[in-house]
């Protein structure tokens, strides 16, 4: 198998050499889709051999299914990545050992966090898994403001070996203002309760509807106690605390700070909506 390759940059220069090295193994047809970025991802993305489009950025999932809708893409299956998400050698392999019609239509890709320089590798959510690779034509992507994945049209999905590494290499502030903006994103898609062309959740489903299935449920319990738990889960219970310091820093940030403050966007929301406008009589002229 030869898939297209798609990946989503901005200002990647830091990561995009390590996302395309081992690309280059398993592809000759490469599109990285920038949103105009400010430092040399360009030039970078264009030594490797990439065909570079430049389109602006809304949200995610509005860019990957542009690159879908857009792109001349000629290969019989594409491979979805993001500029800072590194291939192993064992998942280069497995993509390569897949014969030109495999059994499934889809395959899901383990992916792991490195956070302040240190892999993440407990917490319950390393990895996750995220259906990346598919047959040309059956594949699209929620049209979600945040935590977007993709789904297939028809066919069944499997699993390969190997994992991504989603390399952040952002300083914290540039992280946590992200998180902010997409703290709104999840406010507004949690509102707008849309069900169409969204993934479904199933307690028995695929790694990721059953990722959405115990999301879910997490939205379904008190605002302002739901962080306390995930947190305790996640850093306690799965053990977060063995990924050191830098694991501390990332489950209090991810899994308490973000929900936190998710949870006092709704509060405020539904705060402002319940006070009535108070206005000062003005005296008589």
């Amino acid at each position: 198998m030869r898939p297209a390759v798609i990946l989503l940059s901005f200002n990647s220069e830091d990561t995009l050499s390590a996302t395309l090295s081992p690309v280059r193994q398993i592809s000759n047809e490469v599109f990285v889709v920038d949103s105009y970025s400010k430092d040399k991802t360009v030039e970078l993305a264009r030594s490797f051999g990439a065909t570079v489009v430049q389109h602006p950025f809304e949200h995610y999932g509005v860019q990957r299914n542009w690159a879908i809708d857009n792109l001349p893409i000629k290969s019989a299956w594409q491979l979805h990545l993001d500029a800072d998400e590194a291939m192993d050698d064992k998942l280069v392999a497995a993509i390569q050992a897949l014969p030109d019609e495999p059994e499934h239509s889809g395959y899901f890709l383990a992916r792991y966090v490195r956070f302040l320089g240190r892999v993440l590798r407990h917490g319950g959510m390393n990895p996750t898994w995220h259906l990346r690779l598919f047959r040309t034509g059956v594949g699209r992507c929620e049209d979600r403001k945040y935590d977007q994945h993709y789904l297939l049209k028809s066919g069944s999905s499997g699993q390969l070996p190997g994992v991504l590494v989603d390399d952040i290499r952002m300083p914290l502030t540039e992280w946590t203002a992200r998180h902010n903006r997409w703290a709104d994103a999840e406010v507004a898609e949690m509102e707008a309760e849309e069900t169409s062309d969204r993934l479904q959740p199933d307690a028995r489903g695929n790694p990721a509807q059953r990722k959405r299935f115990l999301r879910e449920r997490y939205n379904q319990l008190p605002l302002f106690i739901r962080p306390f738990c995930l947190f305790a889960y996640r850093y306690f219970f799965r053990l977060g605390f063995l990924d050191g310091t830098e694991g501390f820093i990332f489950w209090v940030l991810q899994t308490f700070w973000f929900r936190f403050l998710v949870d006092a966007k709704i509060w405020e929301k539904r705060h402002a909506a319940q006070t009535p406008i108070e206005t000062a009589d003005k005296p008589a002229p």
